[in-house]
């Protein structure tokens, strides 16, 4: 699949085991960490001088999800017990329709995001069932450059027409 960026109104990403490996690090004091990729941080500053709206959705409440977003000076919706819901007031707040937003998840909770997204993605190690619903499955694991994965061969940022 191939994907023009004008086809596209944003792209939303869940955050771990998509941006992440999915594994964490829980240190004595209960401060957590997790391994992403720094080829993810050069694709979201293409990204960002293509002019091109990137979001980070989670469920989770974790500072790292927030700390990860800012580095990448992505918006993050944290704290989201259903990401559908959160995608909806993303529509309505920005004008963006849901069938022009690209959603790339890996595990269950991400179902009902891809359900209303016009370009569902999934990474190469997500779970049977969100491969099975994406439109289009990566061929990099969560955590390996999904993002830079998207930019060099999923979204055509080389056409405006």
């Amino acid at each position: 699949m191939i994907v023009k960026s004008n086809a596209l109104d944003a792209l939303i990403f869940d955050f771990d085991g998509v941006l992440t490996d999915n594994r964490v690090l829980v240190f004595s004091d209960g401060a957590e960490a997790v391994f992403c990729n720094r080829a993810d941080g050069l694709a979201f500053d293409y990204f960002r001088t293509a002019e091109f709206p990137v979001y980070i959705i989670s469920t989770e409440t974790n500072p790292v999800v927030r700390a990860r977003g800012a580095k990448l000076q992505a918006p993050v919706m944290d704290s989201v017990p259903d990401k559908a819901i959160a995608i909806r007031e993303l529509c309505a707040t920005n004008g963006y329709a849901a069938e022009r937003l690209m959603f790339v998840g890996n595990d269950l909770n991400d179902l009902t995001a891809m359900d209303i997204v016009g370009y569902s993605v999934a990474v190469a190690d997500a779970h049977p069932k969100i491969i099975s619903a994406a439109r289009h499955v990566l061929s990099r694991r969560g955590g390996e450059g999904v993002a830079r994965e998207l930019m060099e061969t999923v979204i055509n940022f080389e056409t405006a027409e």
